[in-house]
């Protein structure tokens, strides 16, 4: 499949469109439209239509999605059928949270492993291995991480940053407060929990 530009929004109703298509039964009913689509997960019509014609474009006229085709193209596009790698730099409170979530698969990402400086952390009870930092290098080459999340503190996190770039990561998470700076052709997202937290608080005041 080639490389599609999706919204966030749209990336976020894609397992929910997942979820309802493999409920149903091809061989039975082998074609699904848009409006049926948009009933059953109490969706807009317009928005199903937009979403799917992103990832496999129109339906048949009189007949809809192929069902099969279109699950499909939807794992294809979620990347469930090419896991792919991620290491995490900081294996404190933050960090050891985002190796118990176990929705990343979902959406074809998996958290090969975690490393961490302090010693401690090592003995965290995790199905995610958490590492010194001294192996992170050869752990990145060795299989092939493309995402690096940064769970560390301001003061070290350009520092991890860098580390991750040398390593050869070319999309980074970060969840620091702070603004990292990265070479051209390095994907950035900065996740400032505070700052969205406020913006939810100030939106409340308005209402």
């Amino acid at each position: 499949m080639d490389k599609i530009s999706i919204s966030k929004a749209t990336l976020g109703r894609i397992p929910g469109y997942l979820d309802f298509l493999r409920s149903l039964s091809p061989q039975k009913v082998p074609y699904i439209s848009a409006t049926t689509i948009s009933k059953e997960l109490n969706l807009g019509e317009v928005q199903v239509r937009k979403d799917l014609a992103m990832v496999s474009g129109a339906g048949k006229p009189r007949l809809g999605y192929e069902i099969e085709f279109l699950i499909e193209r939807l794992e294809d596009c979620l990347g469930r059928n090419k896991i792919t790698l991620a290491v995490l730099v900081g294996a404190g409170k933050l960090g050891r949270a985002l190796l118990q979530y176990d929705g990343f698969q979902q959406f074809g990402v998996k958290i090969a492993a975690a490393f961490d400086l302090r010693e401690k952390t090592m003995s965290i009870d995790s199905a995610t291995p958490i590492l010194p930092m001294e192996q992170f290098d050869l752990f990145c080459k060795e299989h092939n991480i493309c995402i690096g999340i940064i769970t560390v503190g301001e003061g070290s996190a350009q520092q991890v940053c860098d580390r991750m770039v040398e390593s050869g990561i070319t999309a980074i998470w970060n969840f620091a407060p702070c603004k990292l700076q990265v070479p051209s052709g390095v994907l950035l997202q900065n996740e400032h929990l505070a700052l969205s937290l406020a913006h939810l608080r100030n939106q409340m005041s308005q209402d």
